[in-house]
């Protein structure tokens, strides 16, 4: 499938498996102090990827580092594999792609926005899978991102360009690209785009997220599809974090609903049922609207009530997704989940393995993690800096840096038309895995 070896006999490439830590070395720091509002009141409307923020409204993590959560629920692509049947198959990736963008709740802290040239991976025996992603762009900032079962059973990949735009009250990002994954044993290949993610308070208040929008999965070699919407809050939180929809054969006939909700579970059942559900849920709330006079105030962009978590699940329904929970201490560390806890630890079995661009040896991020939040400050102010002459430099050679010169380093990723979609991509060139990592970029 890569082209580049046996993938199971590397022991100096197992990492992120053993051992894992369960905390970060030091706890978040409280951003009360900070107001948020002394920086963000020009920028009404604008888009955030050229803003510096403050590094207190960072989490210790690259985006490279936040995009490899997509892959905490791998059993379901292999639960996909298991499966003789297309629709059944279609269950398990709809569920893959809602669990993707599971691990945004409650995280309010900001990723790193990657450096050019910058490149994290991810290598997890237990779960079946490698992971590398590069930095490919700047301005516009593009994560490409490539990742495979060990045993040549998937392949999933994706670039991802995100659009932060400032509403007065919320930050919005839009995570624009395409995301593919194809199953070899089925010679299917599927695709989708992610839903919105929405902060709000970030003035005053508590800060809280929802996403929204439609996410259609196509499977392009049976034409069926995943239709799915994640649906905006609505007054009194009713719709708070839930996804609803239906699988539809190529003639677009509904072959059954899928529901529950981002942050905890999803389940599946048949069309009549759900549309039966809807009708009863409906009505018993037209009578309780008809009991209670609802107030206009009302605005959704207060807290939701904190029983607006429930899924009410329709008899006959089956489950296809459970949420891992977060550890206890997650609170502590930024909401982290325990698979987000452990992607910035370097262990010493990589060291000299893994390329010097590696997420892993950001200074910044590693003062940030371990609790300086002033040499954090200081050195994400010199990388940026770094970068801003760094481009300068390369301004008259942009045709050497997209050639991938051997004087800048080894590219891992080419833009090209995607093979499902012909949608531009930037599509994984290989040798990555052949660790020579001769001619890097300088970057830190």
């Amino acid at each position: 499938m890569s082209g580049e070896g046996n993938h199971g006999n590397q022991p100096a490439q197992q990492n992120g498996v053993e051992n894992q830590r369960t905390s970060l070395p030091a706890p978040m720091f409280s951003r009360n102090d900070v107001s948020i509002w002394s920086i963000l009141k020009k920028c009404i409307g604008m888009e955030l990827s050229k803003i510096a923020m403050p590094v207190i409204f960072n989490e210790p993590l690259s985006f490279l580092q936040r995009l490899s959560e997509y892959m905490e629920h791998t059993y379901l692509i292999h639960q996909a594999n298991t499966a003789t049947d297309s629709v059944e198959r279609m269950k398990c990736v709809a569920a893959f792609a809602v669990s993707a963008v599971a691990s945004q709740w409650d995280r309010t802290g900001k990723p790193f926005n990657p450096l050019l040239g910058e490149t994290y991976e991810l290598i997890r025996d237990d779960l079946g899978f490698r992971w590398v992603s590069e930095q490919v762009s700047h301005h516009p900032p593009v994560s490409a991102f490539h990742a495979e079962g060990l045993k040549e059973d998937f392949v999933f990949h994706g670039s991802i360009y995100p659009k932060l735009k400032f509403w007065g009250k919320s930050i919005e990002a839009e995570p624009k690209g395409l995301i593919t994954l194809e199953l070899p044993k089925y010679n299917e290949s599927y695709t989708w785009t992610n839903p919105t993610c929405c902060v709000h308070n970030i003035i005053v208040g508590q800060l809280w997220i929802e996403q929204y929008g439609s996410v259609e999965v196509i499977n392009h070699k049976t034409g069926e599809r995943c239709s799915m919407m994640f649906k905006p809050c609505g007054l009194f939180g009713k719709e708070l974090h839930k996804v609803e929809g239906f699988i539809l054969d190529k003639s677009k006939k509904r072959l059954c609903a899928i529901y529950g909700k981002w942050t905890d579970c999803l389940y599946t059942v048949d069309p009549a049922a759900f549309d039966a559900h809807k009708k009863s849920d409906k009505k018993n709330l037209d009578e309780k609207k008809g009991n209670k006079q609802s107030s206009v105030d009302e605005e959704p962009e207060e807290v939701p009530p904190p029983d607006a978590e429930t899924v009410t699940v329709i008899p006959g329904s089956e489950l296809i997704w459970k949420i891992t929970p977060r550890p206890d201490n997650s609170a502590k560390f930024y909401a982290f989940s325990s698979f987000a806890m452990h992607l910035n630890e370097l262990e010493k079995s990589m060291e000299g393995v893994i390329p010097q661009t590696d997420s892993r040896f950001r200074p910044d991020i590693c003062a940030m993690e371990n609790g300086d939040i002033d040499l954090a400050s200081a050195e994400k102010k010199r990388l940026e800096e770094k970068q801003r002459m760094a481009r300068k430099n390369r301004t008259k050679s942009t045709d050497e840096w997209k050639n991938r010169s051997a004087a800048l380093g080894p590219r891992w990723f080419q833009q090209g038309p995607n093979p499902h979609t012909k949608a531009q991509d930037w599509l994984y060139s290989k040798g990555y895995w052949g660790r020579n990592y001769t001619n890097l970029p300088e970057i830190y």
